[in-house]
């Protein structure tokens, strides 16, 4: 037979130029010309699949329907074939090279403002991205309607059409052979070739074969052994059977044989393309962990799928425990892996999740996405807006769904509660919902946590809001002053530890139409009956001078001094403005590593000093400032008791040594120290002497 002619043509002037920029420039993701090549085999199949529903011998040449990989070490060549439909003359010619696509000029365009070569699909030109990896590439094709074709080009602005004499025959379908460059043959080791198939084609729906080398070992008889019995035969000797036997196993020896094999890299099929009802919850479990290299089982799972104008199909998981950098800013967030028609597009999309439901896991294959849809386009995408929409709606499903097994919803409190408490802070749309699921102590509840709806429950008729304490930790609040008046009455107050409380009950304001109210700011007022109101202003009246006299001596430290209706056992306590900080969200802010300065400045509330007329200390005061409002002692036991109250209402003192030196000239009278005693070595100032003889009135007063 004559040798096939081969016929050259030029590669249209912008796949030219497109070709040219693949392969002089650097990119450091070059892994994904395999996704690209696995994908368009993945089509190819598709469409015999499709013709073979009408044209059931279409499938006669090939029946089976894969893609496999052959890596070819010795001659660098790494080779994907399909048994797709395959392409004509006609189809090389114009498919690859002749014809530019649309997306041609658009892609370059898009590359040159700096978009990523990972785009490459989406224009419909993921062939050319052989080019990254490869100085020559071959594609054996055979379609049903014509003979076997080889496409050779080095991207030297033509390529050749030969047909194939020398090839095995395909049956049907292509072979894409890629003559590696020097620097690419990583892409021929096998470990290699698993990664990136795991990461980007794990769910083609079709099986991806990779042909290994395997060693292994084979006994075979010792033709050397052999010759040397022969001889040994000839010669009369007597031998014990055992020698026999050792003979025989002499003959034998063991050598390593290379044989190929073919292994299937995606076994784990597209689970969410299957009927929910057929699934298993073990089947759930090995998809989990196959997902999210987790341990553990999952918590919880929600399988769906939405058809209408847009259809796309999602399974979303909970895990049992929170990473723990689930708040880390700099990670990079590989939660919900997105797929167009099960190709892997990108597991770290923003737009597809809002940042408070980060600890959420699964998949989502998309049907109407563009496949390899940029991020600059997916930033811009309605699709994308509507399947966000939809996640959020089904994770809050799935949310109430756990919160009807109160030990799983434990579990999942404890872990991601904080993301609740953010999702409240951020989502507007929601957060009625979310607040349904928040959980707190309170001064009723004992170890047990309680919701806003079983504290609703339990409100009495006359009270009208949900009064609630921040604080650094239980133990600092559950004995806080401000709790005093609360506990006298019976209100039940919630109890909130967690920094971002503060945060997102600013954001709550109300729950079933009842405000929410913290009680360590200003203008609490717990509902009292006509005859209790009466008595304080009663109260507010006698103790008008008192509090004139406090306010003049601490100044500017405090906005006003009022009486309180709040108190039963603490002399004071410091509440700070409606609209400005609490003292536990000034000590957070000040935690802050970069904080802002300037704003503190104004966010830093001003401070309003109740005092208890009912407290020995306060009613001993009054005395003393009706008998000489300009009394040292006065001065001294107000700056004293504030100071105090500064730290039992959660601030901290901005000169902890002079309150210190305070409480140790107390202590020295206590114990019956003189002065002179306890600064032996300082000469005695003529106003400490003063200052002891006035401080030594403390004793009258306690």
């Amino acid at each position: 037979m004559s040798a096939a002619e081969t016929e050259t043509f030029s590669f249209q002037a912008e796949i030219s130029q497109l070709m040219s920029l693949i392969i002089n420039t650097f990119y450091s993701n070059k892994e994904i010309f395999l996704r690209e090549l696995i994908s368009n085999s993945s089509d190819a199949i598709d469409k015999i699949r499709y013709q073979s529903l009408t044209d059931t011998s279409a499938l006669e040449a090939e029946k089976d329907l894969f893609v496999r990989i052959i890596p070819d070490r010795e001659n660098n060549i790494l080779s994907i074939r399909d048994s797709g439909i395959g392409m004509t003359k006609a189809d090389l010619v114009n498919n690859l090279g002749t014809i530019a696509k649309s997306g041609t000029k658009a892609f370059m365009e898009a590359l040159s403002s700096g978009a990523d070569i990972s785009m490459i699909g989406q224009f419909g030109v993921g062939f050319y991205s052989a080019y990254l990896v490869a100085d020559k590439v071959q594609v054996i094709t055979k379609h049903n309607d014509d003979e076997q074709y080889i496409w050779e080009s080095s991207a030297g602005g033509s390529f050749t059409i030969t047909r194939d004499e020398v090839n095995p025959s395909l049956g049907r379908g292509t072979e894409m052979r890629l003559f590696l460059k020097e620097d690419q043959l990583e892409y021929l080791e096998e470990r290699k070739i698993k990664d990136i198939v795991k990461t980007h084609s794990e769910f083609i729906s079709y099986p991806i074969q990779l042909v290994v080398e395997k060693e292994i070992e084979k006994e075979v008889s010792d033709d050397e052994e052999a010759e040397e019995v022969k001889e040994n035969e000839e010669k009369p000797k007597i031998e014990e059977v055992e020698d026999e036997e050792d003979k025989k196993e002499k003959k034998k020896k063991t050598i390593k044989e290379k044989t190929t094999d073919t292994e299937e890299l995606n076994k784990t099929k597209p689970l969410w393309t299957r009927n929910p009802d057929d699934i298993k919850s073990e089947e759930y479990a090995q998809f989990y962990k196959a997902l999210t290299n987790d341990w553990e089982d999952h918590l919880s799972v929600k399988h769906f799928s939405v058809e209408g104008q847009l259809e796309f199909r999602a399974i979303l998981y909970i895990p049992k425990r929170a990473p723990f950098d689930l708040f880390e800013t700099k990670k990079k967030r590989n939660n919900i892996k997105l797929y167009v028609r099960r190709v892997f597009i990108m597991d770290d999309c923003d737009e597809l999740i809002p940042e408070w439901l980060n600890f959420v896991k699964g998949v989502v294959d998309s049907e109407d996405l563009p496949l390899n849809i940029s991020r600059e386009m997916l930033q811009q995408n309605k699709i994308l807006k509507v399947i966000r929409k939809n996640l959020v709606k089904k994770c809050l499903e799935m949310f109430a769904e756990i919160a009807e097994d109160k030990e799983n919803f434990d579990k999942f409190y404890e872990a991601f509660a904080k993301n609740l408490k953010l999702g409240i802070h951020e989502d507007t749309q929601n957060r009625q919902k979310l607040a349904d699921l928040l959980r707190y102590h309170s001064t009723k509840s004992g170890d047990e946590l309680t919701s806003l709806k079983d504290y609703v429950t339990r409100m009495p008729e006359k009270q009208k809001n949900i009064y609630y304490i921040t604080g650094e930790s239980r133990a600092a609040i559950e004995n806080s002053p401000f709790l005093e008046g609360f506990k006298k009455k019976g209100v039940e107050v919630l109890l909130m530890t967690d920094p971002i409380d503060e945060y997102s009950t600013t954001q709550l304001k109300e729950y079933d139409d009842k405000k929410l109210v913290c009680i360590t700011k200003e203008g609490v007022e717990i509902e009292e009956d006509e005859e209790e109101k009466a008595a304080r202003e009663a109260e507010e009246k006698v103790h008008e001078d008192l509090c004139k006299s406090v306010k003049d001596i601490l100044g500017e430290r405090v906005e006003k001094v009022v009486v309180s209706n709040k108190l039963t056992d603490s002399p004071c306590v410091l509440t700070t403005g409606q609209f400005g900080w609490s003292a536990n969200m000034e000590r957070i802010m000040k935690a802050q590593a970069l904080r802002d300065n300037s704003m503190s400045s104004y966010m830093a509330s001003k401070k309003t000093l109740e005092l208890n007329p009912s407290h020995p200390i306060i009613k001993n005061l009054k005395e003393k400032v009706t008998a000489d409002a300009g009394d040292r002692t006065v001065k001294d036991l107000t700056t004293l008791l504030f100071e105090t109250a500064l730290l039992t209402s959660g601030f901290s003192l901005d000169e902890p040594s002079t309150f210190a030196a305070r409480i140790h000239r107390m202590v020295a009278l206590g114990l019956s120290i003189d002065e002179d005693e306890t600064v032996a070595d300082e000469p005695a100032k003529s106003a400490v002497v003063e200052e002891v003889v006035e401080t030594s009135k403390m004793e009258e007063v306690d």
